[in-house]
């Protein structure tokens, strides 16, 4: 088992607080689900995991190794964020081999709705048909804790279906963060909940503590 830990961060750009004092710690084998409003900092802090933004201050581990550089987390942390990232000019066969080892890279060869878009750009595929195959490459990689924003968005209820089983198939030997919008999906997926909310991170037990927050309308 692999653990992540992450201490001390904070953020801010100008005057306006972003993290403040942010604690978090992943496990392989478990899904931690990451709540908040628009602006609340949930890409930013997945940022600063992932080493592409410096924190005003952080401390971030893999088991007994100090991450400074974002070289450090190389197949250690891998991370999609909601805007598109792959290449529009590269065959999805050869996008899922860069990113996979050969057992993962043949199992998403053979699944069934990855299959037909093989010899596919990701510049001809529809907005769902890319953010599927972008999440199960990731997902599949080769870094043992995966942080994922938005990983349903632009999704159909089926491809969100897929999508939820292999999250959960992976976390069996990987830990997931993800910074999700649909709470009716992190309940259902997560071993964990997390509010960010007010720059600050605070772990929620129920549904009355998401209302308590304001976060969920009363009918939910």
């Amino acid at each position: 088992m692999s653990k992540l830990h992450i201490d001390s961060i904070t953020k801010s750009y100008g005057s306006k607080k972003i993290l403040q004092d942010i604690y978090l710690s992943c496990e392989t084998g478990k899904i931690i689900a990451l709540l908040g409003g628009i602006g609340s900092g949930k890409s930013t802090l997945l940022q600063i995991i992932f080493g592409t933004i410096k924190g005003d201050s952080q401390f971030i581990k893999f088991n007994d190794q100090v991450l400074t550089k974002q070289s450090d987390r190389r197949n250690k942390i891998a991370y999609l964020p909601q805007s598109p990232m792959f290449p529009k000019n590269i065959k999805i066969r050869n996008l899922i081999s860069l990113f996979c080892n050969s057992k993962n890279t043949q199992k998403l060869y053979n699944f069934d709705l990855i299959q037909p878009l093989l010899n596919e750009t990701t510049k001809n595929l529809s907005g769902g048909e890319r953010k599927m195959v972008e999440v199960l490459t990731i997902i599949h990689s080769e870094a043992e804790f995966i942080l994922l924003e938005q990983p349903y968005s632009g999704l159909s209820p089926i491809l969100t279906e897929k999508v939820m089983k292999s999250i959960k198939e992976m976390s069996e030997e990987k830990g997931f963060i993800i910074a999700n919008f649909m709470t009716e999906f992190a309940l259902e997926l997560s071993d964990e909940i997390y509010l960010l909310h007010n720059a600050s991170l605070k772990q929620i037990k129920d549904l009355n503590e998401l209302q308590q927050h304001y976060y969920l309308p009363e009918s939910f």
